[in-house]
């Protein structure tokens, strides 16, 4: 099943419903939420209205999640760009609830950023129980020049609007393994990641594990697991994000999500 939150055509209220093939069905109830369908994942299918998707908004999947959890230095070719030291467990930062943003939205930079870059991810959506509920796409955006003289990760990383992600949250039981994909980014059209979620230093049991020590994960969470290499910061030489520039992320089975740089 993939889950969406989407604005209708014909209305600014946002519906809650199942992706199927080029069409998104509304749950009929329309009190119901993406989140609500996490929680209870036997609950009703939709069967509500349906519509063409390429005419919807879709919008961030659970619009302002509790938590984000972001992971640093996750994939071994990225560590290695970056010039660190693969981490002995994970090293785990949070993006804020107004992070969260629409997969198509333009990113705006703020006017203290001057080097702006991409990291394409691989989304761990909870459920509740510490239980996976399913996985999306997202870029965790990520200012450089802010991260490199700041001790902590939390303006550079937890900007509004630094995580677009979506289209939508794929139901786990429609990805057997998660660390079999294929994950690509391209900027302007020009390849500058591929890789595969195989090549993850910490699995996703492995984080999940990690973090449910000191913190109680709970249905909506999300917990980006790392990017690998061709991050901007990575090219000889780097290569920042400009205003007008375009991202593209893909994950085999998840989709794709793109935004423009405001």
């Amino acid at each position: 099943m993939r889950l969406a939150t989407f604005l209708p055509p014909d209305s600014s209220a946002p519906r809650a419903g199942e992706v199927r093939g080029d069409r998104v069905i509304a749950f009929a109830d329309e009190s119901i939420t993406v989140l609500d369908r996490l929680c209870d994942p036997t609950g009703p299918a939709a069967d509500g209205r349906s519509f063409a998707l390429a005419k919807v908004a879709l919008l961030a999947p659970v619009p302002q999640p509790r938590a984000i959890f972001g992971i640093g230095l996750n994939y071994a070719d990225h560590v290695a760009e970056m010039g660190g030291t693969a981490p002995e467990t994970p090293l785990v930062f949070m993006k804020l609830p107004s992070s969260a943003a629409p997969p198509n939205a333009p990113v705006r930079c703020p006017g203290v950023v001057k080097r702006l870059d991409y990291e394409g991810e691989l989304v761990v959506v909870m459920g509740e129980g510490r239980r996976v509920a399913g996985y999306a796409v997202a870029d965790d955006v990520s200012a450089r020049d802010l991260q490199k003289r700041e001790p902590q990760w939390t303006r550079a990383k937890g900007a509004d609007g630094f995580c677009p992600y979506g289209p939508w949250i794929t139901t786990a039981e429609e990805i057997p393994d998660p660390h079999t994909l294929a994950l690509r980014t391209w900027v302007n059209g020009e390849p500058r990641q591929s890789s595969s979620t195989s090549n993850l230093i910490f699995t996703v049991p492995e984080l999940v594990a990690f973090i449910s020590e000191t913190c109680t994960l709970q249905a909506g969470d999300l917990i980006l697991t790392g990017t690998p290499s061709g991050v901007g910061m990575g090219l000889d030489p780097p290569r920042f994000l400009g205003s007008g520039d375009v991202v593209r992320i893909e994950i085999e089975s998840l989709g794709a999500i793109e935004h423009s740089i405001a």
